[in-house]
């Protein structure tokens, strides 16, 4: 099974530049010149209340990563996709992406979705699907691959459903320091 954890970013910008880091305040600023910005590709779809909801699920996904006996460091995660996501190459002008190996990284500081976090815990996706509501260890979303496969290879325009790659949710600077 292929575990590399691919973080998709615009090359102008770098890696690992997160919203989540800044007040609230600034992040919707940067969202809003996103929107104004026509060179921005997904970024500029967001939704008003976005960053809102975003710190929310932020907290329900740590909650729930604490109560399955994870150990995170920050309050919000660096994201990162499991396995390599060619959609991701339609999110950003300059696509580049910046790997780690799952055994290099401590495991009681990664948490998983399986899909985006916000279709994975929104109201609006009622289609009864085990992994929905949910977070993941480490052995847990391995068995779930072993069950299901990746979701880039068996739906990779989103027609089977929201979910289109497995998010990786890495709760410490420490293993990306190299990146930082």
């Amino acid at each position: 099974m292929d575990f590399t954890l691919y973080h998709y970013f615009e090359e102008s910008e770098g890696p690992l530049r997160n919203l989540s880091a800044l007040p609230i305040d600034e992040s919707a600023h940067i969202l809003e010149q996103m929107k104004k910005d026509s060179s921005r590709r997904y970024a500029a779809q967001r939704p008003d209340g976005y960053m809102k909801r975003r710190i929310e699920l932020e907290g329900i996904i740590r909650n729930l990563f604490i109560e399955k006996g994870g150990k995170p460091e920050k309050t919000y995660p660096h994201y990162f996709v499991v396995g390599k996501c060619p959609w991701f190459d339609e999110w950003y002008i300059h696509t580049s992406s910046l790997t780690k190996q799952i055994w290099e990284i401590d495991p009681d500081t990664v948490s998983f979705t399986y899909g985006d976090s916000f279709p994975t815990f929104s109201d609006r996706v009622n289609d009864g699907r085990e992994y929905r509501k949910k977070v993941y260890t480490y052995d847990e979303i391995c068995r779930l691959i072993e069950k299901y496969g990746y979701p880039q290879i068996w739906n990779p325009d989103g027609r089977l459903g929201p979910e289109r790659y497995i998010e990786a949710h890495i709760w410490s600077d420490r293993d990306l320091l190299n990146f930082l």
